[in-house]
């Protein structure tokens, strides 16, 4: 219930940040949060249980969507990529946090409702250091708020940046006076360009969750119980590593992302989950054919910790680095949305059928199919992404039009097409 709060609150936050602005979508996020985390904790039945999991989910969806976009649009263009990544090594380290902070309420009285009640703490926390930060200079523009804006921007950068980033902001609110002033999801799809857009990014976080990361993160517990290792603690021990692998991950993405660039990141972290996952298959087929599964259930972990270690600084940061990056200033919240509503189905649908799977076809053979997955998306990468590192939005918006209508279309404008497309 909580993949599904986030899938609705995927596909809501969009236009929650487009009606409302980054910081409000971010402090409505952090009122559910607190809410879902009470009502989970202070849970009289499994019904009240099951609400509170669903407004948090709900939280969870409209943050994901709203955090990288509010980053990016407030992040200097060379240093865009590795601030967004920080946003996925909160996340990862928040996993890791929380497997620690779980396991020191095991020892205490009313276990599980500490366990999610602790939940409302960071969102307290972050709503109220929330207030003090500035709205994204973007969307101030585009709401035609344009001295709170060049505010924003002078706490960002130096005087000569300052100018030229307000001549580019000005010249950018000019053009969107002669084009559509609401933006709705069927709009998305009207447009050639925003449709490339839309499928690179919405295809990148499919991808991300079909290579079999939440698989990993959900069930490691399981799969080292699955390779032969049958003991709670030393099965909980070492999904307690490989979250700890997947935080220190997203670190080394931090730096990568910004230095050998988006494109080629994603496509040698792809190589790397490949071979992982073939490791993987291999260690699951053979252990269940032969009885002493030692050698094989620790080439199973070999196979986790190298899947980790190159899933996490590539793929893991990639799709919500170029997510915030690709869509034009009017409809980044709704494609930024509709991308993440991918994401959280593409979740649900992996929880949802890895242990079926499993279970119908072995362990194995399951690994091996999501080896042929990653295969498909080493291939998507390779063909429909761009590279945007260090490119201003603009820029890369360039790339969409030239994309859609040739070298020639930098003098014809995204709603000049419309009707073409």
């Amino acid at each position: 219930m909580a993949l599904v709060g986030a899938i609705v609150g995927a596909a809501v936050g969009g236009w929650v940040n487009d009606a409302c602005g980054r910081k409000k979508a971010t402090l409505i996020s952090d009122v559910i949060f607190a809410v879902g985390s009470v009502v989970m904790a202070a849970a009289p039945g499994p019904y009240v249980l099951i609400l509170g999991r669903l407004l948090v989910g709900l939280g969870v969806g409209v943050a994901s969507v709203t955090a990288p976009v509010y980053i990016a649009e407030v992040s200097p263009s060379e240093i865009r990529g590795g601030l967004v990544s920080i946003n996925v090594l909160m996340i990862t380290g928040g996993q890791f946090l929380s497997y620690l902070i779980n396991l020191a309420f095991t020892q205490v009285p009313g276990t599980w409702r500490w366990m999610l009640g602790v939940a409302g703490v960071p969102a307290v926390v972050q709503f109220v250091l929330m207030l003090f930060l500035p709205e994204s200079p973007r969307w101030l523009f585009v709401k035609n708020r344009k001295n709170e804006a060049v505010d924003v921007l002078s706490r960002i950068y130096d005087s000569t940046r300052l100018q030229d980033e307000v001549e580019f902001l000005n010249a950018q609110s000019e053009q969107d006076l002669h084009e559509t002033n609401e933006i709705f999801y069927l709009d998305v799809f009207k447009y050639k360009e925003i449709r490339l857009a839309f499928l690179a990014g919405a295809g990148l976080q499919a991808f991300q969750q079909f290579t079999g990361i939440n698989t990993v993160m959900y069930y490691s517990p399981t799969i080292v119980q699955m390779a032969g290792f049958h003991s709670n603690e030393l099965a909980l021990l070492l999904s307690l590593i490989v979250a700890g692998m997947n935080a220190a991950g997203s670190v080394l993405g931090i730096y990568l992302i910004d230095h050998a660039g988006r494109k080629k990141l994603a496509l040698s972290s792809l190589a790397g989950v490949i071979v992982a996952l073939i490791i993987l298959s291999v260690a699951f087929i053979n252990q269940s054919s032969h009885s002493t599964n030692g050698l094989f259930g620790w080439l199973a972990i070999l196979g986790l910790a190298l899947y980790i270690a190159f899933f996490s600084p590539g793929m893991g940061t990639v799709p919500w680095t170029v997510n915030s990056e690709i869509y034009p200033e009017e409809f980044r919240g709704i494609c930024g949305g509709m991308s993440a509503t991918v994401n959280w189905v593409s979740n649900l649908i992996v929880a949802q059928t890895f242990l079926s799977i499993a279970a119908a076809v072995g362990t194995g053979p399951t690994f091996l199919i999501i080896a042929g997955i990653a295969v498909l998306a080493f291939l998507f990468v390779s063909v429909y992404v761009p590279e945007t590192k260090g490119l201003t939005f603009d820029e890369v918006e360039q790339i969409w039009r030239e994309r859609a209508w040739g070298k020639n279309s930098n003098t014809h404008s995204l709603i000049e097409h419309g009707n073409q497309s």
